[in-house]
């Protein structure tokens, strides 16, 4: 049987640690996993190989690509949201730069093994952008190609990044003279807001719908940056692992996009803390806006339009708002803080 050769950036993140678990216990698979931090020893036990790294390493990722046939890329690694806000020279070069990085990799093995190489982009809800708060009512379920006038350095990074890799799969040096075999075949998901049980958020501006939960799980007090009334889509993280996996595997022939929404539910950050209140009621948060990041958040949609997804490669999400709490998040972050 043919082995697939899969490589990960920003594997000790969030998404990457479900990406690791999931692909290993696939006996055809072979994980190079490559972080700028050391990773986890039981995750690291689970790959064919781990590097670490930076992705604007352009040495490493040409060593990479020569001791490596890669079959599918999951380029996850980025600067989030708020701290690409306040540094967002740093964003660009992590954000783009490497992203660039990555996508000449793809390009290169594709034309030099003549096939397509499978690149898979994490995107965001962020490359939207909402003018004011009637407009955000009014757009209800936003779709992929409405309201993309970014407000913040994250978002425009992710939109651009998203152009940059339609570029490399459909017109890459489109004036050389020979087509070639071999091409970059981008698949990009516009993520929500996601929610693990498993880590501790760090860095997203959609971190107040996790933060909620966390801190009432551990009996702290959380001041919430946002009002109580913020609403943006949200989703349960085995969800963002399972649709990368799901879009990578879909025929080519079915995808009419590079780029897709994908939504599950949009709870008010209200709702979120009467749903966590059932299972620890004694949490003790106060909405106290910051101007500046609230303001960030009242850009972003309320809630998405999947259809694309789901009508082109099944995306349907496994955990609405009351399974997640109630199957995965509550008793996992549960046990998590009674260790």
């Amino acid at each position: 049987m043919p082995v697939t050769t899969v490589l990960i950036t920003g594997a000790s993140g969030e998404i990457g640690h479900g990406l690791i678990e999931k692909l290993a216990a696939q006996s055809d698979v072979r994980i190079v996993a490559l972080d700028l931090h050391a990773m986890d020893e039981a995750i690291a036990a689970k790959c064919y190989r781990v590097v670490v790294g930076d992705i604007l390493d352009t040495a490493l990722i040409e060593s990479l690509s020569a001791a490596h046939d890669f079959d599918v890329i999951h380029h996850l690694a980025a600067l989030l949201s708020t701290k690409s806000e306040r540094q967002p020279t740093l964003a660009h070069k992590v954000n783009v730069e490497g992203t660039m990085n990555l996508l000449e990799l793809a390009i290169g093995q594709s034309r030099l093994q003549g096939r397509d190489i499978t690149f898979l982009y994490p995107s965001s809800i962020a490359v939207y952008g909402m003018p004011d708060l009637q407009a955000k009512a009014q757009a209800g379920k936003v779709k992929e190609t409405e309201w993309l006038t970014p407000h913040t350095m994250y978002g425009t990074n992710k939109l651009y990044c998203e152009l940059l890799g339609v570029y490399y799969s459909e017109h890459y040096r489109q004036l050389d003279a020979e087509v070639p075999k071999g091409h970059v075949d981008f698949r990009g998901i516009r993520f929500p807001g996601l929610v693990s049980a498993v880590t501790v958020p760090t860095g997203g501006t959609s971190d107040y719908g996790p933060e909620i939960l966390h801190m009432a799980a551990q009996g702290k007090p959380y001041a919430c940056f946002v009002r109580e009334d913020a609403r943006i889509p949200f989703m349960a993280m085995p969800d963002g692992v399972d649709a990368l996996l799901a879009l990578a595997a879909a025929p080519r022939a079915s995808l009419k996009r590079r780029v897709y929404n994908i939504g599950a539910f949009a709870p008010s950050a209200g709702e979120i803390l009467e749903i966590t209140r059932r299972s620890f009621p004694k949490a003790d948060v106060t909405f106290t806006p910051d101007v500046k990041r609230q303001g960030i958040i009242d850009t972003w949609p309320a809630d998405v339009d999947d259809r694309a997804a789901r009508t082109d490669w099944g995306w349907k999400p496994a955990f609405g708002m009351e399974r997640a709490f109630s199957e995965y998040l509550i008793p996992a972050i549960t046990r998590r803080y009674r260790k």
